[in-house]
């Protein structure tokens, strides 16, 4: 497992994870996406959904984080929130699995989400909003610990559109594989990450989000005036 590790430091990973019910929302059209960017140079993969990644698998050897995303009428937690969505993940070819670390409840809570992680065989990403989680995270045995939900919990949310450099630096200091996520929507961006001690960027929206994309230069162009 640790030569995962080594395959993605220093590296890329690609998020591809469309819009919600948009027209890419098809299994066929992730795994396009999927063998677009690793044939761009990215070193791993992102993977939402069961279907999803059943369809990426066969295709690269490529390390694969996997997640599940359900919404909960009781909690905030969407991600990897289940004990069979752990062993589903694994069957269907994920090397890691990504869950919420925040303290949030969840049925059966955080600690039992990573140990069954471990229990598959597959490594454990903590996706923290703070630097409590990762240290909780480690503490129960995660290998990665990234920065993916800070800005976007109670907690953590300022408005602030760009990544959180700063809890980058934080992770760096508690020793683990550190994988920098979240608004990291430029190269300039993701290159800080690394600067900042990210082992590994995840980029996800600014990749295969096409409609987010598009709606910026939409925005752009439509707000500029001719001089």
């Amino acid at each position: 497992m640790t030569a995962i590790l080594e395959r993605l430091r220093g590296r890329l990973v690609a998020s591809c994870q469309p819009v919600d019910f948009g027209p890419m929302d098809r299994p066929e059209i992730v795994a396009a996406m999927a063998m677009a960017c690793i044939a761009g140079g990215a070193a791993g993969l992102r993977i939402e959904g069961i279907d999803n990644l059943r369809a990426v698998r066969p295709l690269t050897d490529a390390p694969i984080i996997g997640i599940t995303k359900t919404d909960l009428a009781d909690s905030p937690v969407r991600i990897t929130v289940t004990l069979p969505d752990v062993r589903e993940l694994r069957a269907a070819g994920a090397d890691i699995i990504a869950y919420d670390a925040t303290d949030y409840p969840r049925p059966g809570g955080r600690d039992q989400i990573l140990a069954e992680i471990l229990a598959s065989g597959a490594l454990a990403m903590a996706d923290c909003s703070t630097l409590a989680d990762a240290q909780h995270a480690l503490a129960g045995g995660a290998q990665i610990i990234g920065t993916t939900l800070s800005g976007y919990t109670p907690a953590t949310r300022s408005g602030d559109p760009g990544p959180d450099l700063a809890l980058v630096r934080s992770l760096r200091d508690l020793g683990g594989f550190v994988m920098a996520e979240g608004r990291y929507n430029t190269p300039e961006l993701a290159a800080e990450a690394r600067r900042a001690g990210a082992d590994c960027v995840t980029v996800g929206g600014a990749l295969t989000r096409l409609e987010h994309i598009t709606g910026r230069f939409c925005a752009a162009v439509e707000g500029a005036i001719p001089t």
